[in-house]
């Protein structure tokens, strides 16, 4: 009785969301080097698995069309509010030589694009796989951050520091507090993570600058624990956790929004410095509803909403919390990638050695997105590598400019090594 009381509650509280958001669900094999085509995508409201409400297959890229789907209203999401400000959906996907998996909780926002993606095990490899996303930080209380200096000893025996910051290709999250040895460590791409960490802190529908400030907030902070190597001076074998009471909220198979997703991929070579210290700075912060930090010199995520409001830039959010001599820095370099950014966008006309790597790289990478077409490689950015460009964009949720910008080169290099990694193992 109980059971039947709660579907119907939970399909009437769905039933009356009055706006819409939209899902984008993306089906690649465990090792993330291949999409998987013409798997089945089953989409249902959390908790009422037997209500489906869209059914589709995925594409030669892996990848569902965009869903409209019912939210809360957006206000939701834009003041502290009691109310849920996202709707939770579950995904069920079964494809050909695959175990079937399901995510139970996807979190879709109004005007925003959730970005849900999901690996498949080969048949013989493993069991159906069940992955429960959590609640978002400022919806759900989480354990308050313990306070630490925001700049560590580095000059004491024994400590292990690196020589320079780099931004690393995986990190190592260890899935629950520090103490706890039964918590599951997990390989992480660096960016994958910053998306997860952001996605589930902040929401998607706040502006951009309060979203761009805290994810330098984010990667700072991530940082500092990679160039101090601070668990493993401690003896774990770990670069961060997931509890909000050490490092940030990670969740496991969490989805993603494309705005977040963007932005990550415009900064992700930077971190926050103050003047005459090396290492990235530990920047702490909190919600400043549910915990309070302001008399700490900490950034509060609801008032960097604020002040993205009326109209503050990143840098100014984050001076106004962390003071006026906080700086954005650029890594010295960054690791697994095999060609640096030009320093130039790359179009028509553009010639030389760059844009036959680019070339090269883009055929690569065909050979596991057949979507995208094989160019001749020539070393001239004529309309066939815009076409290809174009069409790499739109496979992984890039603005479709047919230009190779900082983040579209960035994630050609990103992409190639998988699929180039993948080969050699095969």
């Amino acid at each position: 009785m109980y059971q039947n009381d709660f579907r119907r509650g939970a399909v009437r509280a769905q039933q009356e969301e009055t706006d819409r958001g939209r899902l984008q669900v993306t089906v690649v094999t465990e090792d993330g080097a291949k999409p998987v085509e013409n798997a089945r995508v089953r989409i249902s409201y959390t908790g009422v698995p037997d209500s489906t409400q869209e059914e589709v297959r995925t594409d030669s890229s892996g990848q569902t069309p965009v869903l409209e789907l019912k939210t809360p209203p957006l206000e939701y999401s834009l003041e502290p509010s009691e109310e849920q400000p996202y709707a939770e959906y579950t995904i069920q996907i079964e494809a050909e030589g695959y175990e079937p998996e399901e995510i139970a909780g996807t979190e879709v926002l109004p005007d925003s694009l959730a970005l849900q993606p999901a690996r498949l095990r080969n048949r013989d490899a493993g069991a159906f796989e069940r992955i429960v996303i959590g609640p978002h930080t400022l919806f759900e209380k989480y354990p308050p951050k313990i306070p630490e200096a925001e700049v560590k000893p580095v000059d004491e025996t024994g400590e292990i520091v690196l020589s320079r910051v780099v931004i690393p290709e995986y990190i190592i999250v260890h899935d629950g507090p520090v103490g706890d040895s039964q918590a599951e460590n997990y390989y992480v791409k660096y960016r994958d993570y910053i998306k997860n960490v952001a996605s589930s802190e902040i929401y998607a529908t706040w502006p951009d600058d309060t979203i761009r400030a805290n994810v330098l907030a984010i990667m700072s902070f991530t940082l500092n624990r990679v160039y101090t190597e601070w668990y493993r001076n401690k003896g774990y074998d770990f670069t961060i956790t997931s509890s909000t009471a050490y490092d940030h909220k990670w969740i496991y198979g969490r989805n993603v929004f494309e705005s977040i997703s963007r932005i990550v991929d415009e900064l992700f070579e930077n971190y926050l410095s103050r003047p005459d210290v090396r290492q990235p700075i530990l920047t702490q912060y909190c919600d400043g509803r549910m915990v309070q930090c302001l008399d700490r010199g900490w950034m509060t995520q609801w008032g960097s909403k604020s002040l993205g409001d009326q109209g503050y830039s990143a840098i100014e959010i984050l001076r106004y919390f962390y003071g006026n001599d906080m700086y954005i820095n650029v890594a010295e370099a960054i690791s697994g990638i095999p060609a640096s950014w030009p320093g130039y966008d790359l179009d028509i006309g553009a010639t030389g050695q760059k844009v036959r790597q680019l070339q090269e790289q883009l055929n690569t990478i065909a050979g596991s997105y057949p979507a995208l077409p094989t160019i001749g490689v020539d070393g001239i950015y004529g309309e066939r590598t815009k076409d290809a460009v174009r069409k790499f964009q739109s496979v992984f949720g890039l603005p479709q400019t047919g230009i190779v910008d900082y983040s579209t080169w960035y994630k050609i290099q990103e992409i190639y090594v998988a699929v180039s990694r993948i080969a050699e193992l095969n």
